[in-house]
């Protein structure tokens, strides 16, 4: 699956400014941030359903507990499917786990691209050569393609392994713009101050280089946890999904395999449908924001 490269759509602080008036600064303009504050708020809305959700919903998501094709009523709100099964039921379940995806595939990919990226960035030569080209063989890599292969000989799939393949084939781009960053940061009078102090390396990726691009790795995170959820779902919807749970994709797949569109029971496929786009559109939106937020050029005032 092709994205756009988001790497035009972060904006790294200026390392000059002390962090404690970064914090303050970033702080006051956050809560005053029409963007941010909507889309946090519906990313906690549905992160509440998928936390609370399967602790108040009793029914299993996959058993069948009721009559075939019931719409919402007061005992089943979001209806029945065509076997019996409690819509909300998969809906909560479906919700949770795509929060845990986008966490565990976000998490992976933000921590391979950031190792990788201040890495290369930093040290440069040969180091840098050696993992631009291995960052460039990943890139080029057909995910679908490879997905399909590895789905033929693993005959249950989880949510977990899922998160782990989304993980380890979308760090590219992320490896790609911290390079980018940590070129620019390496030869500030601070890193250099502290390469002739004759600390190490990792001391310095870590205390110098990482602290100034904070702001830059949260909005890189928010974004690939967005995208992982976009991309697990694509993969649930053609039939690619976890085989021993459900989410919103596999909800999406169901519907779509037992005709729910020309059953007329919308109330299968269009909760799945709006969370997926709620939840994916308010995490850009909430970046948007947020580089609104940490980019002075582009502050409201």
């Amino acid at each position: 699956m092709t994205t756009t490269d988001p790497i035009t759509a972060i904006t790294a602080p200026d390392p000059g400014t002390p962090p404690v008036t970064v914090r303050r600064e970033a702080l006051y303009f956050a809560v005053r941030n029409g963007k941010l504050l909507l889309g946090a708020g519906i990313v906690a809305i549905f992160l509440l359903i998928g936390i609370i959700g399967p602790f108040l919903v009793d029914r299993p998501p996959m058993e069948y507990v009721g009559q075939p094709m019931m719409p919402p009523d007061g005992e089943y709100w979001l209806g029945t499917t065509t076997f019996g099964q409690d819509v909300l039921a998969q809906f909560v379940h479906g919700v949770r786990n795509a929060f845990v995806v986008g966490l565990l595939a976000g998490g992976l990919a933000a921590l391979i691209g950031m190792v990788i990226g201040f890495v290369a960035g930093y040290r440069g030569g040969l180091v840098d050569e050696i993992l631009n080209m291995l960052t460039n063989v990943v890139l080029v890599i057909p995910t679908l393609a490879v997905l399909l292969i590895i789905n033929a000989y693993l005959g249950i799939r989880s949510v977990g392994m899922q998160a782990l393949f989304i993980g380890l084939t979308s760090w590219p781009w992320v490896a790609r713009a911290i390079r980018a960053q940590t070129f620019s940061l390496r030869s500030r009078d601070f890193v250099d101050l502290a390469r002739l102090s004759g600390v190490r390396t990792g001391k310095i990726i870590l205390r110098e280089i990482a602290p100034n691009m904070s702001s830059y790795l949260f909005m890189t995170f928010i974004l690939l946890f967005g995208s992982s959820i976009l991309i697990a779902s694509s993969l649930d919807f053609i039939g690619l999904g976890p085989t021993d749970g459900v989410s919103l994709g596999v909800m999406l797949n169901h519907a779509n395999q037992w005709s729910a569109l020309h059953l007329g029971m919308w109330w299968w496929f269009v909760p799945p449908g709006a969370a997926i786009t709620a939840i994916v559109g308010a995490l850009y939106v909430a970046n948007v924001g947020l580089d609104e937020v940490f980019n002075p050029k582009l502050r409201e005032l």
